[in-house]
């Protein structure tokens, strides 16, 4: 609801400008993180062992919960 008068609420211009990350960008930022942190960002489904990537899963649902297989929601 707005005033009669009020100016308008811009909405965040950076959201309007900002362009999907691409395939390049995203491997370059897990480079970074790699590099600087000491942290590995790696698609679960990127994992060709099973036994790797299920201790994988496995690990990230113990910490952060299980995955929201639906895309839906909040990611639990």
């Amino acid at each position: 609801m707005s005033l009669f008068g009020a100016p308008a609420l811009a909405g965040n211009p950076l959201a309007r400008l900002r362009s999907p990350t691409t395939v390049a960008e995203l491997e370059a930022m897990r480079s970074r993180a790699w590099h600087e942190h000491g942290v590995a960002a790696i698609p679960v489904n990127d994992i060709t062992d099973p036994w790797l990537r299920q201790a994988v899963q496995n690990e990230a649902t113990r910490r952060w919960g299980p995955r929201n297989a639906g895309g839906q929601g909040h990611g639990r």
